[in-house]
């Protein structure tokens, strides 16, 4: 009888502790697909707005980051960062169609033309292969792993533009309404691992997930994806 209370005992304990890790991975699986949400509403409105990202360099995009709501206080104390998500076109030339997101955090470096705790969307635009592969694999330090700029804002802007000839990154901010071209040199583009796994359920790369289509596109992110297949359908190099 002992013997068998023991082992009601230990399976109870076992059953409560599987309850308790599945309610949190439900728990941070939630927070990534609120960050993809939440993305998707920033390029709703990005891409509707009269002065937005020209057609033109989005045509020739390989990926889009989007960070919803950075912090400038996160940057000042160094110990947070912005979460967002990166989705790119898939196929070995990332000329095919827009594929499943990989979770992405921004850190470090400054925005100081933005006012105290002010909340700060950032969409980048990732020009060509050799930005996008250095994402895919590792941490990229803005303006000296990548070059990057601000980008020009408008419907349409000369193919030529310089921003698009010097820059394999072009950014662009948006706090108060305001949609602008910022810099952002010195900051840092990182796979988010760990959110990665907790929105896809096991352990997978950006790499995996952008190259590899090792993962479908999670059911959140198809309003995202739509808007950048609407708004831009091919690769136009």
């Amino acid at each position: 009888m002992n013997l068998l209370k023991r082992c009601a005992v230990v399976m109870t304990g076992i059953l409560g502790f599987t309850s308790v890790t599945s309610a949190r991975d439900r728990d941070q699986a939630k927070k990534q697909e609120d960050r993809i949400a939440n993305s998707s509403a920033v390029m709703r409105d990005i891409l509707n707005v009269p002065d937005r990202i020209p057609r033109d360099l989005l045509d020739k995009a390989r990926c889009v980051v989007v960070m919803p709501s950075v912090l400038k206080a996160a940057f000042v104390i160094g110990g947070d960062y912005g979460r967002g998500t990166m989705v790119c076109r898939t196929g070995n030339a990332f000329s095919g169609p827009w594929g499943a997101p990989a979770m992405y955090a921004l850190e470090g470096g400054s925005i100081g033309f933005q006012i105290g705790g002010e909340a700060t969307d950032f969409v980048f635009l990732i020009m060509n292969d050799r930005g996008a592969n250095s994402l895919l694999h590792s941490k990229v330090k803005l303006g000296a792993d990548a070059s990057i700029a601000a980008g020009p804002v408008g419907r349409t802007t000369a193919a030529d533009t310089d921003a698009y000839l010097r820059s394999e990154i072009l950014s662009y901010s948006r706090a108060r309404g305001v949609f602008v071209g910022v810099s952002l040199e010195g900051s840092t583009l990182r796979p988010d691992g760990k959110a990665n796994r907790d929105l896809y359920g096991r352990s997978v790369t950006a790499a995996q997930i952008v190259r590899e289509s090792e993962v479908p596109t999670p059911s959140i992110a198809n309003s995202l994806v739509a808007q950048l297949e609407s708004a831009s359908p091919r690769l136009r190099s």
